[in-house]
């Protein structure tokens, strides 16, 4: 008689066979899925002796995990710095309306300041749409081109050469070695850690190795500033026997205007005291003596004038011109002081500054040769505060009037050349003698250096202080200051040093390079008027 659990076991069998069968196959859709990819014809690496094995592909998920931590690490810094610039604007626009609109809600602040972010993010956006970045825009003239200026690891290439007059130079302003620096991390952090639109791909669209780049493949960058919108920089960095070039483009755009502070600043009370040394120079004294008349007596009426005059000859015809002014406008505020000694410029401003016996004052260190107008004054005043501002003004030195207006019989007077044109002068931004600062500031930087003697070094000495204090300086251009020319005598008792400042000083001061280059063509120019009268009138020219 047949077992009936047969029937069940043999059920049970082909049961476990179908599950076994399903397991195999899963098993092996698994695999096929989870392999790696290869071409068509291309043996397994691996399977088929060529070398790879559970090695390369350790090492490969690795290198791929380094690249993608390394690439996280960076977006999370970038992200962190980009927050806290974010948090320090929208705190200072919170304030900002804060005090525009107090009794605001807590809700409100924080709707406030995710909407500040966003618009602050729409701004800087649209900087860059604004600027000549992506696309060209349409100029009026030549005058309208926003240059570039080139720069390399080592060197700067520049058309504004300001007071190094250098056209090449090393980077010597930190914040600008800092920018360069900064600039081409940023460019080499694009490169090494590009967005998935900047990854490299061949020809059928497939990624291509990832080349790491360094400092050392840098090759050269250009930069320009729109003043409106912000600073355009073009990088270009190449690895070395390679023909492929990388090139990245950063703007770092101007954020929004901020209000700093304001305040009221009362000048009715400042006094100036204008310290003049001098020696001989009796004419131009005169001359001195003629605009400080028209300006500080008769418009300011705040001024005392020191004089401090080296020597004997010429002093009793200085004390002469003082009288003369005291008796005809009855102004008795100043001061004449005489040393019997060798002329030295340091020595006499800064024995004019500690003269001074009334308390603190504002001083303005003026030459013979300075002519001023009462809107310099007030810039002195303006710019200056003790203990946290000194000012030196740039001069707008004028050239040989002489060479200038060598087609006028006579030139102008002095009052119409104070003109700012290329060919009657230049802004002397090499020159740091002429300075307004509080007598507490210019005893506590300890003063003049009185070991230099004669013409020149002493002012320099003196603003190098300031730089290296904790007081601001203000420099800039100042068009109602004027150094009026004068013949330069370099002195053979000068030192090597003095003598060379002195000679490139005098060579400055004669004209402009234009008309400086007439003089030096001058027979070949005479030679060719005279050809020209000859073809006009048949007679050779006088």
């Amino acid at each position: 008689m047949p077992r009936r659990g047969l029937p069940l076991q043999a059920r049970t069998r082909w049961l476990l066979v179908v599950l076994a069968l399903l397991l195999s196959l899963l098993l092996l859709m698994y695999l096929l899925e989870c392999a790696p990819q290869t071409d068509g014809n291309a043996a397994l690496p691996g399977l088929a002796g060529d070398g790879y094995g559970k090695e390369y592909y350790q090492a490969l998920l690795q290198e791929q995990e380094e690249h993608h931590q390394t690439r996280a690490a960076s977006l999370k810094r970038q992200i962190a710095q980009l927050k806290q610039e974010l948090q320090e604007m929208s705190e200072k626009v919170k304030t900002l309306q804060d005090r525009k609109g107090p009794g605001l809600s807590p809700a409100s602040h924080v709707g406030n300041k995710e909407q500040t972010s966003n618009d602050l993010l729409e701004f800087l956006h649209s900087q860059i749409d604004k600027a000549e970045v992506a696309t060209g825009a349409k100029l009026p003239s030549e005058y309208s081109v926003v240059p570039f200026e080139s720069f390399t690891s080592m060197k700067v290439f520049q058309l504004e050469m300001g007071l190094t007059r250098h056209p090449e130079e090393k980077p010597v302003r930190k914040d600008r070695r800092d920018e360069f620096a900064e600039v081409i991390e940023a460019g080499l952090e694009v490169i090494n850690n590009p967005d998935e639109e900047d990854e490299v791909r061949d020809k059928d669209g497939n990624i291509g190795m990832h080349e790491m780049y360094s400092e050392s493949d840098f090759v050269e960058g250009y930069y320009r500033t729109e003043r409106d919108k912000g600073t355009q920089y073009e990088l270009f960095f190449k690895k070395e026997n390679h023909d492929r070039f990388q090139h990245v483009t950063l703007f770092r755009p101007f954020g929004p205007l901020m209000k700093v502070k304001r305040e009221a600043i009362d000048t009715s009370e400042q006094i100036i005291n204008i310290i003049v040394p001098l020696s001989q120079r009796t004419e131009a004294f005169s001359q001195f003596i003629q605009n400080f008349r028209d300006v500080c007596i008769q418009q300011d009426r705040r001024i005392h004038l020191t004089v401090v005059y080296f020597g004997q000859s010429g002093l009793s015809e200085v004390r002469t011109i003082l009288e003369a002014v005291a008796s005809e406008t009855h102004f008795h505020n100043y001061t004449l002081l005489s040393l019997d000694e060798e002329f030295s410029r340091g020595r006499g401003l800064d024995m004019g500054a500690r003269n001074w016996d009334m308390g603190e004052v504002l001083m303005f260190f003026c030459d013979v040769d300075i002519y001023f107008t009462l809107e310099f004054l007030n810039s002195c005043r303006l710019n200056t505060e003790p203990g946290r501002k000194v000012f030196y003004p740039v001069v707008f030195s004028l050239y040989n009037p002489a060479i200038v207006y060598a087609n006028q019989d006579v030139p102008p007077s002095i009052e119409q050349q104070l003109i700012h044109k290329k060919d009657s002068g230049f802004w002397r931004d090499f020159g740091f003698g002429m300075t307004c600062q509080y007598r507490s500031d210019f005893l506590a930087i300890g003063g003049f250096d009185l070991d230099v003697k004669g013409w020149g070094g002493e002012d320099v000495h003196l603003y190098r202080k300031y730089l290296h204090s904790d007081l601001m300086v203000i420099r800039t251009p100042v068009p109602s200051l004027f150094h009026l020319w004068h013949e330069k005598q370099c002195a053979d008792e000068l030192t090597p040093e003095q003598y060379r400042m002195c000679i490139q000083s005098k060579a400055m001061n004669e004209a402009s390079h234009s008309y400086l280059g007439m003089l030096v063509f001058r027979e070949e120019i005479e030679a060719h008027l005279r050809k020209q009268a000859f073809r006009t009138t048949g007679e050779p020219g006088e």
